[in-house]
Order: C-alpha cells, then sequence, then structure tokens
C-alpha cells in the first residue's frame, strides 16, 4: 500500500478544509445584516443621548440625518450599514441614531429645548441634502460632518478611524482619506 499517496490526500483534504474555514470566517465577519441594528432606539433627547456617550466612553454621538424618499441614504443602507464589520466598529466606538431631517417628532435638542426634527435638522445643522453623518463630542460640541453616501464599508470605517483619530482637528476629511490611499 502507497502511504505517501494518503499523505497527500490526506494533506489536500486538510487544505481544502483549512480554505473552507478561512473563506467561511471572512464571509462571516463581513456578513449583510439588518442595516437598522446599525442605529440605537433613541426617545429624541439628544442630552440624553449625550450622557449614554459619556456613560458607555464612547468617542461621539453620530446622528444620520435622513429622510423617507432618499436613494443616497438607501444606497448607505443597502450597501454600507448593512455590513457586520461596519455595525461592529461603529457600535464599539459611537453612539448611533437617525433622524428624519423632513420629520415632525419633537426631539430635544442639546440646549434642552423641544423641537420639531425638521427643524432641528434645517436650523441648527444646515441639513440641505441628505445622508448626512453629524458626529458630536460628549460635550454636545459638532466635531465632524460628512455630507452624502460614501461608496463603500472601507470608506464609512475610514470615516469613523478620521473621528477617532481627532484629524478633523487638522484636516478635511478629504485630505485624510487621501492621505490613508498613500499609505
Amino acid at each position: 500500500m502507497n502511504t505517501s499517496g494518503k499523505q497527500s490526500s490526506i494533506g489536500r483534504i486538510s487544505w481544502i478544509i483549512a480554505f473552507f474555514i478561512i473563506f467561511q470566517s471572512a464571509i462571516a465577519e463581513d456578513a449583510l445584516v439588518d442595516p437598522e441594528r446599525f442605529f440605537e432606539s433613541t426617545f429624541g433627547d439628544l442630552q440624553e443621548e449625550l450622557e449614554i456617550v459619556q456613560d458607555e466612553e464612547k468617542t461621539a454621538l453620530l446622528v444620520m440625518f435622513e429622510t423617507k424618499d432618499c436613494p443616497w441614504c438607501e444606497r448607505m443602507k443597502k450597501q454600507v450599514l448593512n455590513r457586520a464589520t461596519v455595525q461592529a466598529f461603529y457600535q464599539e466606538n459611537f453612539r448611533v441614531i437617525a433622524m428624519d431631517a423632513e420629520g415632525d417628532l419633537m426631539v430635544i435638542d442639546f440646549d434642552g429645548n423641544e423641537v420639531e426634527e425638521s427643524e432641528f435638522a434645517l436650523k441648527a445643522m444646515r441639513v440641505r441634502a441628505t445622508p448626512v453623518f453629524a458626529f458630536f463630542n460628549p460635550q454636545g460640541e459638532l466635531i465632524a460632518r460628512y455630507t452624502g453616501a460614501l461608496k463603500s464599508a472601507d470608506d464609512f470605517i475610514l470615516l469613523g478611524n478620521y473621528v477617532i483619530e481627532e484629524k478633523y482637528q487638522d484636516m478635511k476629511f478629504s485630505k485624510y482619506r487621501r492621505e490613508q490611499a498613500k499609505s
């Protein structure tokens, strides 16, 4: 009996099994999940949201301003916010809520005033197009803002790193993205 043939077959089978396990873990790592799981439930009290950011020692509060008929918002949800890697990264580092830029629900702004979502979006945040990703530090100060859809999950994670690394103090996100692409 040829034992080297058996060992060769066993080696190939082991390699195939190892490849399958690695491939499956790569798929599971960036599995598609419900994009609504990206957002935390909220009662619309932004002061309370900041308290949660502080209690959970998150970097910032991220508010996604969207509208019901926004194709770019839908694109973000279907191609970026539904990625398990994106959700895990943002849930670890940020408190994330969504706000309807045309909505009529009442929210409590950072100053304790009760206003409609649409009024907060338009007057306080000057949202003219959606989506808008607005990052607020634990004191409620706007520290970074990005308007529009990002092309990939990697770009969206890069936006989060831009905030975590506080690069917004030194440069615009577009420059940060170019610099990261070079390295």
